[in-house]
C-alpha cells in the first residue's frame, strides 16, 4: 500500500554442466561459503526465502535486516561494476564477468547498493528526502568479501564466468498508472517478468548453452505461455508448453537459429525459493531494497512528526500510519504516495 514494489533478479553460470545432471543446487556447489539459515556455526552466508531470513522488528540482539543486509552485501559486492550491457536502466541485470582482475565494491550505503543494483527510486521528494542509510553489516566484511572472491574459482571445480543481480523498484505513480491501465497487480507484476525474460533471451538465448528461468507461481496460476509469448514478441522465437500441472508449469522458448540452439527453459513453481538459490537471492534482493527505501520513507516522515511510528508499508499496517497523520498530510501528499490496490 505505501511504498514501492519491488521485483528481484538472479543468475549464475555453472561451467562444465550439461541438462542431463538436472537442475544444479547452487547451495551445495557454494556449500563452503553459503547456507540456509541465518545462525551457522561456520560463519557462512544465509541465503533462503528473505521472509524467513528477515528478523522481527521487535528484536532486542540483531537488526531486523542482519542475514538480509549480509547476503545481499556479500553477493552485490562481487558485482565489481563491471555491466555486461553498460549503464543498466532501472532493474536491469548487472553483470560480473570471470577473471581475477574485476574488482569488488564495498557498498556502504543504500545509494551504492541501488546503484550496483540498477534501481532507480522514483523521484518524488517524500521518498528522496530521506539521507543515504549507511550499511549496518561490519562484522566479518573483510572474510567475507576474501571467501566470495574464491566463489566463482572454488564452487566444487565449477567455474563463475558471468552472473547478475538486479532489482525493479516500482514507485507509486507508476503502479498506479500500470493499475488503471491494466487493470490489476498482477498485471505490472507480468510486466517486471517480462522486462527480465526478454533481457535474458536477448543476452543468453542465442548460444548452444541451455538456460533455465525459474519463477516463483504468480498465485495460483497454472498457464503462462501467453505471458512469455508477449515478453519474446519481435525476437522470432517460438514457445512450447511441456506441463501446466499445480506442480509446475514448464515451458521451452526456441529461435531455432541452428541445430546447436538448446533454448530457454521456463519454469514456474510453488515456493521456488526453497528449491533453487538464485530464486531466493532475488527475493532477499527485492525485499531488502524495499525496505531500505522503506526506512527513506520513514525517516522523512518521522522527522516531520517525531511522535510518529514508522511503518512497514503493508495494507493493515498502513491503514494504522495514514491516521495517525490524519490533519497533517495533505491529500496531494497522500494521493502521491498510496498505491491503490
Amino acid at each position: 500500500m505505501l511504498g514501492p514494489l519491488c521485483v528481484g533478479f538472479s543468475a549464475f553460470r555453472v561451467e562444465d554442466w550439461t541438462p542431463d545432471e538436472g537442475a544444479p543446487d547452487l547451495w551445495k556447489l557454494l556449500d563452503k561459503a553459503v547456507c540456509r539459515k541465518g545462525r551457522d556455526s561456520r560463519g557462512r552466508i544465509a541465503v533462503a526465502d528473505s521472509k524467513k531470513l528477515k528478523l522481527s522488528n521487535q528484536s532486542k540482539t540483531r537488526h531486523p535486516l542482519t542475514h538480509l543486509e549480509r547476503g545481499v552485501l556479500a553477493f552485490g559486492g562481487l558485482l565489481g561494476g563491471g555491466s555486461e550491457t553498460g549503464e543498466p536502466r532501472s532493474g536491469e541485470p548487472v553483470g560480473a564477468s570471470g577473471g581475477a582482475e574485476v574488482p569488488g565494491q564495498d557498498l556502504t550505503t543504500d545509494e551504492l547498493l541501488f546503484g550496483a543494483l540498477g534501481v532507480h527510486l522514483e523521484s518524488h521528494p517524500l521518498v528522496c528526502a530521506g539521507r543515504r542509510r549507511r550499511c549496518r553489516w561490519r562484522a566479518r566484511r573483510r572474510r567475507t568479501r576474501s571467501r566470495g572472491t574464491c566463489w566463482r574459482w572454488r564452487a566444487r571445480g565449477r567455474v563463475w564466468s558471468r552472473w547478475a543481480l538486479a532489482c525493479i523498484a516500482v514507485g507509486e505513480s507508476e503502479f498506479n498508472e500500470a493499475v488503471r491501465t491494466g487493470g490489476s497487480k498482477a498485471h505490472l507484476t507480468t510486466r517486471c517478468f517480462a522486462r527480465y525474460l526478454r533481457r535474458v533471451v536477448e543476452r543468453w538465448g542465442d548460444g548452444s548453452d541451455e538456460v533455465r528461468v525459474v519463477c516463483d507461481r504468480h498465485g495460483g496460476r497454472t498457464s503462462y505461455a501467453s505471458m512469455i509469448g508477449t515478453a519474446v514478441r519481435g525476437l522470432g522465437c517460438g514457445v512450447e508448453t511441456l506441463e501446466e500441472t499445480e506442480r509446475c508449469s514448464r515451458y521451452v522458448i526456441s529461435g531455432g537459429a541452428s541445430p546447436e540452439e538448446q533454448g530457454v527453459h521456463v519454469q514456474f513453481r510453488p515456493e521456488a525459493e526453497e528449491a533453487h538459490l538464485p530464486v531466493a537471492l532475488a527475493s532477499m534482493t527485492a525485499k531488502m531494497v524495499r525496505e531500505l527505501s522503506m526506512a527513506r520513507f520513514n525517516r522523512y516522515w518521522c522527522a516531520r512528526m517525531p511522535e510518529l511510528k514508522p511503518t512497514a508499508g503493508y495494507v493493515q499496517d498502513a491503514r494504522r500510519w495514514l491516521e495517525d497523520l490524519d490533519g497533517v498530510m495533505y491529500d496531494d501528499e497522500r494521493e502521491a504516495m498510496v498505491r491503490q490496490a
